[in-house]
Formats: C-alpha cells, sequence, structure tokens
C-alpha cells in the first residue's frame, strides 16, 4: 500500500502562449489572466506523515513566490509557461509524484510520475 499527501494552492498569475495558431483563440498570444490552482501530491512512507502539511504548502508557496512573482503586476509571471511546463518544474523541483496545474479551475495540465 502507497500513501500520499496533497496540498493545494490558488495563484494569481499571468501566461501567454506566443505560438498559439488558432485564429478562434490567437488572444492567447498575448499576457492574461489566470487564478492558477495548483494541487502538489508527495508519497509519504507512513501514517504519521513524514512531510507536514502547512509546512508543505509554505515551501511551496515560497518557492512560486520566489521564482515567478512580477512585482510590476503584482502577481505571478509565468510568461510562455503552459500549465504542464508550471507543473513539471514543481513535480521536479519537489520530488512530486503527480502535480496538476489548472487555469481557473477549469482547465488542467497533469504531470505524473505515477
Amino acid at each position: 500500500m502507497k500513501k500520499y499527501i496533497e496540498v493545494r494552492i490558488d495563484v494569481e498569475g499571468l501566461h501567454f502562449w506566443p505560438d498559439c495558431n488558432i485564429p478562434q483563440v490567437e488572444y492567447l498570444k498575448h499576457l492574461h489572466r489566470h487564478t492558477f490552482q495548483i494541487a502538489c501530491t508527495a508519497e509519504v512512507s507512513h501514517g504519521n506523515r513524514d512531510i507536514e502539511f502547512i509546512d508543505f504548502k509554505h515551501r511551496i508557496k515560497r518557492y512560486i513566490a520566489q521564482t515567478w512573482y512580477d512585482s510590476a503586476y503584482e502577481c505571478c509571471n509565468f510568461g510562455p509557461m503552459s500549465c504542464e511546463h508550471i507543473a513539471t518544474q514543481l513535480l521536479e523541483h519537489f520530488e512530486l509524484c503527480r502535480c496538476s496545474v489548472s487555469e481557473d479551475g477549469e482547465f488542467f495540465g497533469i504531470v505524473s510520475n505515477y
């Protein structure tokens, strides 16, 4: 049996898709805002949590702020990163099992080591 914990974070942020070639949504080429909803899942080895929820969440929030916060916009600026790019970077940095990043809780990019 495997055990996991998951934390969820909402992050106000901007991004854009410079290579968008779909006429109906070519506005995505320009910087636009979302509430990115991030879920980070990590494996734990026992039921008393070798990773504490609150500490884990604080470390992730700190990393996101240090890596992507843009004081000019007063929110995170992910530039040309997609949800999958953001999730991959978090998965690798925190050695997660799974990470999902959504735009406004509607569209999800998911990466997994399962």
